[in-house]
């Protein structure tokens, strides 16, 4: 009989025990729960009385503004003021505004760029006619830069930038003609005393530098094809080979139009056409003309 008690009280020890192991870790994982709970509401708790002291806080600074006799009054609501100009502010896109680019095409002049006594060499065998020394058609190449001056065209058409424009052209005529003495200067210069080859066998290459400085109005600031003008620019040009009374520099203006696209990055392509106009002639040397092509720009 005590055998069967002890048997039995064994058995009920050993069942309590494993029962016990079994529970053991679901009580552990209770009260881990409990606790990350626990945690979570303290976290809670903490914040909303954060939430509530900016509240307060805001609360007194409105309270402040509107009791009479404020001391801060003007400046709360200065900096009241100033949060809402900077929130409703339209968010700005940093661009590359400025441009250096590099040009080139096709030049015509208005008239033969007559104006010395060098004979043609195109129209007629060498010395034996005093006329113009160049034809109409030449080719340029240039280069120039763009600086951004502001945004909106000074507050009068949003998203319409107002650049200045520095270009350096160099034009050539297609054809090279004698620089030598015609008949008739040789006969007068003879006729002194002065004995003289009937011509100079050298020739000159009928050339042109050209400098300017223009506004530019550039459109759709934003977009990737933008086009713009120059409504009138500055331009001073210097001619090769001068005039008979040996003048080379010509004052002028320069009207033009065109447009660039994005192709990449900071990478654009664009053509332009434009019309330059001297103020008067270089002691006979006509430099009006017209000059259209393309260009390559990288923006800065």
């Amino acid at each position: 009989m005590s055998k069967k008690i002890h048997t039995t009280g064994v058995i009920a020890a050993a069942a309590l025990t494993l029962a016990g192991a079994i529970a053991a870790p679901e009580a552990l994982a209770a009260s881990k729960a409990e606790r990350i709970a626990e945690a979570a509401s303290n976290k809670a708790d903490a914040l909303e009385a954060q939430l509530q002291a900016v509240q307060n806080e805001l609360a007194s600074l409105r309270a402040e503004v509107n009791k009479p006799g404020c001391d801060n009054c003007e400046k709360v609501q200065e900096l009241d003021q100033w949060m809402q100009q900077v929130k409703s502010a339209p968010v700005k896109v940093e661009t590359k505004d400025n441009m250096a680019f590099f040009r080139g095409g096709y030049a015509r002049y208005e008239q033969k760029r007559g104006g010395t006594l060098d004979p043609s060499g195109s129209e007629a065998p060498f010395g034996a006619t005093v006329g113009s020394i160049g034809g109409h058609d030449a080719w340029y190449f240039g280069a120039g830069f763009d600086f951004s001056i502001n945004d909106d065209l000074f507050g009068l058409m949003d998203n319409t930038e107002l650049l200045a424009e520095l270009l350096i052209d160099y034009r050539e005529l297609g054809t090279k003609k004698a620089n030598g003495l015609s008949p008739q200067e040789t006969a007068v210069l003879a006729s002194l005393g002065v004995d003289l080859p009937v011509a100079n066998t050298q020739s000159a290459t009928v050339n042109q530098l050209s400098l300017a400085a223009s506004p530019k109005i550039k459109f759709l600031k934003g977009n990737k094809f933008r086009p713009w003008i120059i409504p009138v620019g500055f331009e001073l040009s210097i001619i090769s080979p001068p005039s008979d009374a040996i003048t080379v520099l010509n004052p002028g203006m320069q009207f033009g139009a065109g447009a660039d696209y994005n192709l990449w990055k900071s990478i654009y392509v664009g053509a332009d056409a434009r019309w330059h106009q001297a103020l008067g002639s270089v002691d006979g040397v006509n430099t009006n003309g017209l000059t259209a092509g393309g260009y390559i720009g990288f923006g800065f």
